[in-house]
């Protein structure tokens, strides 16, 4: 990989990973589309540097997660109720994805899987988005052990590469009741969890194969670049959605089914699925 290749993952990274358009996807077929073959290290490469946008949340959420940390220690009941909630929400994903991951990399981590969810989501935002996002819901400090629940089993349907977490979870969300807000802002601590838990997993049991491949410096640039636009991408977001509703991202996943779909068909872009 050169380090120009891993800065445009970066940057398509931290763009797309709080965005409801997969991140996974965007970078799957952005490993294609620049010649890096589908591979074990390429794939933990994708999974990695998510750690980039954790670090973006952490500091433009610090005021919520040092609430949670004072609740752990009995000094906030508010804090402690969201940590539990966020716990609770967290478990159905850690039990699914180590329990499928091999299976979803044998059989899910190709362009054409990513097409059918980039497609299937963006028909499914079109149709609700709007309905949900301008309905006036509960604000966060009011999310129970059940609603947590519920978003931690939508939060499972992201395991299928090009669903998207940040889609699943806000949809959860919604379902159950939140207001935007409270659904987005739940989301992304709750990626918190999630990303860091698959960051950690992928970076023990395939780290070697890819610093072998692509090395540190590859690595780091990869970071910083998803650390710096996730910045940017997250503050939209929630300036975006808190005045409008889901349908752009639908449209957003649309186009990218109906391009990426095209240079499949052209034999621009290959289409087996990555083993690793």
């Amino acid at each position: 990989m050169e380090l120009w290749q891993a800065l445009v993952l970066g940057l398509v990274e931290g763009i797309t990973e709080y965005l409801p358009v997969s991140s996974t996807g965007h970078l799957l077929v952005a490993q294609r589309l620049m010649g890096i073959p589908a591979s074990e290290a390429a794939n933990a490469y994708a999974i990695v540097i998510q750690a980039g946008a954790i670090a973006a949340v952490l500091l433009l959420y610090r005021e919520r997660v040092r609430s949670m940390l004072r609740g752990l220690s009995g000094r906030d009941p508010a804090g402690r109720r969201l940590a539990l909630c966020l716990l609770l929400a967290f478990v159905p994903a850690a039990i699914a994805g180590p329990l499928f991951d091999e299976r979803i990399e044998q059989h899910l981590f190709g362009p054409w899987p990513v097409v059918a969810a980039w497609a299937a989501g963006g028909v499914l935002l079109l149709w609700i988005g709007r309905g949900l996002g301008g309905r006036a819901g509960a604000p966060l400090e009011q999310l129970g052990p059940r609603l947590a629940l519920l978003v931690g089993l939508f939060q499972c349907l992201a395991l299928w590469p090009g669903v998207s977490r940040s889609l699943a979870t806000i949809l959860g969300g919604l379902v159950g009741g939140l207001s935007m807000v409270a659904a987005v802002e739940f989301s992304f601590l709750l990626g918190l969890l999630t990303l860091g838990a698959a960051t950690a997993y992928k970076a023990l049991g395939s780290g070697a194969a890819m610093l072998a491949d692509y090395g540190p410096l590859e690595l780091a640039a990869g970071f910083a670049m998803a650390f710096a636009s996730a910045l940017i991408a997250v503050r939209w977001m929630v300036a975006w959605l808190s005045s409008r509703g889901l349908e752009l991202f639908g449209w957003w996943r649309l186009l990218a089914a109906l391009l990426v779909a095209g240079l499949l068909l052209s034999g621009h872009l290959s289409g087996p699925p990555a083993h690793g």
